[in-house]
């Protein structure tokens, strides 16, 4: 092996010590330092983001409670107007149930009197034919003409016999 580079030479150790302690002096001074302020501002900034981040997280959750307790109040608020609207429509529907029933027996009582007095008019025409049909007989059996007085004595009593059959 007469290769001078791979057998061993002091001076050779000695250069390559110097000039890795040089480069090594060189790295540190220029390049780690770079580095390292580098890598540390890279850290502060993944550390200011992961804070960023729990707070936004933080955050999402309040506004997502803030949330959930809108939706309940908005549906607690929508049951109650709903319930209102029930309960209005219910009292509407007895009112007008009401007015419906009070109209039906007004009718009702107004039909009974007209009823009434027209049962009392037929009652009176009815009378009042008799009477004619009672005159007209009566002439006709007397062949003459009564007074007018005569008739008037003479209506009275048929009426007066008339009037107790009729009522019972």
């Amino acid at each position: 092996m007469d290769n001078p580079l791979v057998q061993p030479d002091p001076g050779l150790y000695i250069w390559s010590i110097i000039i890795f302690l040089a480069l090594a002096f060189l790295l540190m001074k220029f390049a780690w330092k770079p580095l390292l302020a580098m890598l540390e501002k890279r850290e502060d900034n993944i550390r200011h983001a992961l804070l960023g981040a729990e707070k936004a997280r933080d955050e999402l959750a309040h506004v997502k409670e803030d949330t959930e307790k809108l939706f309940s109040e908005a549906r607690n608020e929508s049951q109650a107007i709903v319930a209102a609207g029930k309960k209005n429509a219910e009292r509407m529907k007895d009112e007008i149930i009401e007015k419906a029933q009070s109209k039906s027996d007004a009718l009702l009582e107004d039909a009974k009197k007209q009823i009434h007095i027209e049962k009392e008019r037929a009652i009176l025409e009815v009378k009042a034919e008799v009477v004619n049909l009672s005159i007209a007989v009566a002439q006709k059996l007397i062949k003459k003409n009564l007074s007018k007085e005569d008739n008037l004595k003479l209506i009275n009593e048929s009426l007066s016999s008339i009037n107790p059959k009729n009522e019972a």
